[in-house]
């Protein structure tokens, strides 16, 4: 299943996709939180479609998406988990994966206006494969970890390099600013995917391609990554899991250069859709 959230933000219904389109579940009650996944909520949403098969109503296609998971305990983040990406910041290849925090506040939908924090001059782009857990997960073996995972979105890792970099302290500052994780369109079940470590993701800025990967240059895959954290953290259902981004970042060229207000963000990953950010300054309410 595809599953998305539609609607003004903060006020998101809940849906699902079907042969291209979006078709309306609030019928079934709730959001796509952690309440419904703990509760098997993919196995009773598809029993309710099915039911539903021909009743459901169409969701037009000029409805915003929001991000298709509601806020969820934590977004967790992998840093300089593609060798390709690692040799484009001339970092050492990490020997375990680096991990970091980005606010639930920053959860924005996927064609959200991606905003310039105040005082940023070095906010950059980075297209990311995102999984979503199904179920607690503590202590788990990497043999068993696929069982966790509910399935995978499209994430822009929005990041303001001075304050994750220059600031001191951990990459936390620079990541969790508003807006800084646009996620969707969709959510894919993992079902919906044939080889997850197999998928081309790319990202444009003002058309021209600047990154253009395959989860196939993953340092740690997926199996790995939600084993080792969970042998620091319980992960819960609902959970954000952000695997780490290809070259082609603005931190990454020769001379590095960043985003700016009116510059448009085009990004996808196969069987996962594809979004578009416009940029903006910092303004006062």
């Amino acid at each position: 299943m595809k599953l998305i959230r539609y609607g003004q933000a903060g006020k998101e219904k809940i849906g699902v996709i079907l042969n291209g389109v979006r078709y309306d579940t609030s019928a079934y009650g709730g959001d796509y939180n952690e309440k419904f996944f703990e509760d098997n909520g993919l196995a009773r949403l598809e029993e309710f479609v099915k039911a539903n098969q021909g009743r459901l109503i169409e969701v037009p296609d000029s409805e915003r998406l929001g991000s298709p998971v509601a806020r969820p305990s934590k977004i967790v983040c992998i840093g300089l988990n593609y060798a390709k990406h690692a040799q484009e910041t001339n970092a050492k290849i990490p020997e375990e994966p680096i991990l970091f925090f980005k606010s639930t506040t920053a959860l924005v939908g996927p064609d959200d206006d991606i905003i310039i924090p105040k005082n940023s001059t070095k906010t950059d782009w980075e297209v990311e494969l995102a999984l979503v857990i199904g179920k607690k997960a503590s202590y788990v073996s990497e043999e068993e970890a696929m069982d966790y995972v509910a399935g995978y979105c499209l994430h822009n890792d929005v990041s303001e390099r001075e304050f994750q970099l220059e600031r001191g302290g951990t990459w936390d500052k620079g990541k969790g600013c508003d807006t800084f994780a646009p996620v969707g369109p969709f959510l894919a079940t993992t079902d919906e995917i044939d080889d997850v470590h197999k998928l081309r993701l790319w990202l444009k800025l003002n058309g021209k391609v600047l990154q253009d990967g395959n989860t196939d240059d993953l340092i740690f895959g997926i199996p790995t990554l939600v084993s080792y954290l969970s042998q620091f953290m319980t992960l819960l259902p609902g959970d954000i899991i952000s695997t780490g981004t290809p070259a082609g970042v603005g931190l990454g060229f020769n001379p590095p250069f960043y985003l700016k207000p009116g510059d448009v963000v085009e990004l996808g990953i196969d069987g996962l859709g594809s979004a578009r950010q416009v940029v903006k300054a910092y303004a006062k309410d």
